[in-house]
């Protein structure tokens, strides 16, 4: 008995801290990571659809980035390491999130999303941009510094 009780212990901290982290990150409370967000997040970090129907204005305080992807897709999948890699190099300044599309139906629907991945690019002015299918590093790099960051394309 006295070897179950640690056992049970360890087992439920390996269950839980994985909840802990997802919940810190979903908070923001984690700079360079990749923000996962809820429908109502999305209202007051990115876009307010019900308070703004008609006219785009943007809730964020950095320019984003937002991937629509759902789990079980294979593209998606493929472009999550580079949405890490994207929230690490841009640190500070630009933020990525996550919105699955299964469990946000309010936010997909809201943007139109048939096709996943869908990835919005949100400047902190102006019009937002939209692109459907997995990009490359390097292609979702250049949309970044020149549409987010106002950075010249390098010859």
């Amino acid at each position: 008995m006295r070897k179950i009780i640690p056992s049970i212990l360890l087992l439920s901290a390996i269950i839980i801290s994985p909840v802990i982290i997802r919940a810190q990150v979903s908070a923001g409370e984690a700079p360079g990571k990749v923000v996962y967000l809820t429908s109502e997040e999305f209202k007051s970090k990115v876009f307010n659809w019900e308070k703004n129907p008609k006219t785009w204005v943007f809730e964020g305080k950095t320019p984003c980035v937002v991937d629509f992807y759902a789990d079980w897709c294979k593209p998606c999948k493929m472009i999550a390491p580079i949405m890490e890699e994207l929230a690490a190099k841009y640190k500070g300044k630009v933020t990525i999130y996550k919105v699955n599309t299964d469990k946000e139906k309010a936010v997909a629907s809201a943007f139109g999303i048939r096709s996943i991945p869908s990835v919005l690019f949100c400047p902190k002015t102006g019009d937002p941009q939209m692109s459907t299918g997995a990009l490359t590093k390097e292609n979702y790099e250049q949309v970044i510094d020149e549409k987010l960051l106002g950075k010249k394309k390098s010859n």
